[in-house]
């Protein structure tokens, strides 16, 4: 019988010298507590060794999916004919019996026998030293948890962290450093600072120049274009400025040499961010661009913390304050934190923006995931949801309405409502309101909006009923007397007859407490506007006496 065993060395056959101590399989053990008692139960029959850590790889990695590399089935198919051979695995026995015809044999005393050979495996195999064996099996076990785990050594986003934060810092420093030496110069030559806006082109003219009156001498064709060096050079003509010694202006030359040289360190370390970005989370890259993305990576930690969190926290990643305070005082909580500096968020209309913003990070989680997790090396994934974030925010803002509404083949025709009109006919159900000219008049109203002429007269209204009584009173006296004259033979009901006396009694008091109201508070009014009458041309009598008056005055004065 034979052992197949695996080392991170290569793979060991070993001779089993005793099987009839194989059946004892509790005090297995004790045949391997020593080095000579374990050589007379196992001897080493031939060992095949890696050639590199490639080769061990692809071996450890077919052995843990139970398949034999090329290696190791021209090993067995050298050294195991008509032999039986024990092996730790039992799908890998079946395996080499279907394939290389060899009887395997796998049970407890195998496994047994397997852990006696690895207590003394280095004194088994000659040459085989314990310090050659650890790091061995420790660059073995790194290769292969690289491999289950497919990591790249490509994908490391801690780089990615310190670029970002690095960019960050030089953008600050480039800002104050660009701002001192717009400050310092501007003593100088403080047109030139409203003649040119960019930092960079500001310290390359600086330098250039130096002192403003070489400006003339001077080409600027290089740095600025003709419209602004002609300009310049008019400025510096008639610049008010004070004088700045050689001393000073070597000073400010090189405060421009460092911010030249820092705007230069910060566009290589823009390009190298940028391919760091294709290579680690390309996805990610195609939705939200560079900065942003690795803004994203930085404040998550890294892309794998950045992976497990989902699209919700992605969309106001980097605003957690601004949440918070929403949170403790009941407000509305933010749309949107560093995504919001993505492209597609700046295209679209302020009142769009949270929208985009949700949808944006959807896909972001996405991509995120599969630039994380996935095995594709490409942005496909990206860019197709690119182009349906991009077609969402054109349906948005009306640009293709129809287009993506299936059947829809434009706008719905909206009609207003009106509730007069019948349903699906062209008539109304009541009649239209007329326009009424007189209530746009006010001349000749009282206070309350009726004329004066008919205010004084008697309402016609109030007539008309009194009329109307008196005919219902005739009539109710004439019915009377015909049914007594009619019925005088026979017995009337006296009690109905009474009854409706009574009631027309009641009425006749009811109508005649309501005309005494209607004629009182005419009464009332009337007499109200005799006062207000009276009062009126009081006052007119006494405007017209008064000047009288005071002219008597005068004359009695003049003639005492």
């Amino acid at each position: 019988m034979l052992v197949l065993f695996e080392t991170p060395a290569g793979f060991a056959l070993f001779k089993v010298l005793d099987e009839g101590k194989l059946s004892t399989v509790e005090d297995l053990w004790k045949e391997f507590s020593s080095v000579d008692a374990a050589r007379k139960v196992v001897k080493l029959k031939a060992f095949s060794k890696f050639e590199n850590t490639s080769e061990a790889l692809e071996a450890a990695s077919l052995l843990i999916e139970s398949k034999a590399s090329k290696g190791l089935r021209k090993f067995l198919r050298a050294h195991c004919e008509n032999e039986t051979l024990a092996v730790a695995d039992s799908k890998l026995g079946n395996m080499i019996k279907d394939k290389l015809k060899i009887e395997c044999i796998h049970n407890n005393a195998v496994m047994e026998l397997m852990r006696g050979v690895r207590n003394q495996l280095n004194e088994l195999i000659h040459g085989l030293a314990v310090q050659d064996m650890a790091p061995m099996s420790l660059g073995l076990s790194h290769s292969l948890s690289r491999y289950k785990l497919k990591f790249s050594a490509d994908k490391v986003d801690t780089m990615i962290v310190q670029a970002i934060g690095l960019l960050d810092d030089l953008d600050k420093e480039l800002n104050t450093y660009a701002m001192r030496v717009r400050e310092w110069y501007g003593w100088h030559f403080p047109e030139l600072t409203r003649i040119i806006q960019d930092n960079i082109q500001y310290a390359k003219a600086v330098k250039l120049m130096g002192d403003r009156t070489n400006a003339a001498k001077l080409d600027f064709s290089e740095i600025l274009p003709e419209e602004v060096e002609a300009e310049l050079k008019e400025a510096a003509m008639i610049s008010m400025g004070t004088e700045v010694g050689e001393l000073d202006l070597l000073n400010i030359r090189e405060l421009c040499d460092q911010v030249l040289s820092l705007s230069e360190y910060r566009a290589q370390l823009y390009d190298y961010l940028k391919s760091r970005m294709n290579t680690i989370a390309p996805n990610l890259t195609a939705l939200v661009g560079e900065l942003v993305g690795a803004r994203l990576i930085a404040h998550g930690g890294s892309l794998l913390n950045l992976a497990k969190q989902p699209g919700s926290t992605v969309q106001i990643l980097g605003a957690e304050k601004a949440l918070f305070r929403a949170l403790k005082t009941k407000h509305a909580t933010p749309k949107y934190g560093l995504i919001y500096h993505a492209s597609l968020i700046g295209q679209a209309a302020p009142k769009f923006k949270g929208k985009i913003s949700r949808s944006l990070a959807a896909k972001a989680a996405l991509a995120i995931r599969y630039d994380a997790l996935g095995d594709g090396q490409d942005n496909s994934m990206g860019l197709e949801n690119r182009a349906k974030l991009e077609a969402r925010l054109r349906n948005l803002e009306g640009k293709e309405l129809g287009r993506f509404a299936g059947s829809a083949k434009g706008k719905p025709k909206i009609e207003s409502y009106d509730k007069d009109r019948k349903k699906g006919a062209g008539g109304l159900i009541t009649p239209a309101k007329t326009y009424n000219p007189r209530s746009d008049s006010t001349l000749g109203q009282t206070r309350h909006g009726a004329p004066m002429d008919e205010e004084m007269q008697e309402p016609p209204v109030a007539e008309e009923k009194k009329e109307k009584k008196k005919k219902k009173k005739e009539k109710s006296k004439e019915d009377a007397a015909l049914q007594v004259d009619g019925d005088a033979d026979k017995e009337p009901d006296e009690t109905e007859t009474v009854k409706k006396e009574k009631k027309k009694e009641k009425k006749k008091r009811k109508e005649s407490a309501e005309d005494g109201q209607v004629k009182a508070d005419e009464d009332d009014a009337d007499a109200g506007e005799k006062k207000r009458k009276r009062k009126k041309h009081a006052e007119a009598d006494d405007s017209a006496e008064a000047p009288k008056k005071k002219k008597k005055d005068k004359k009695k004065k003049s003639e005492e």
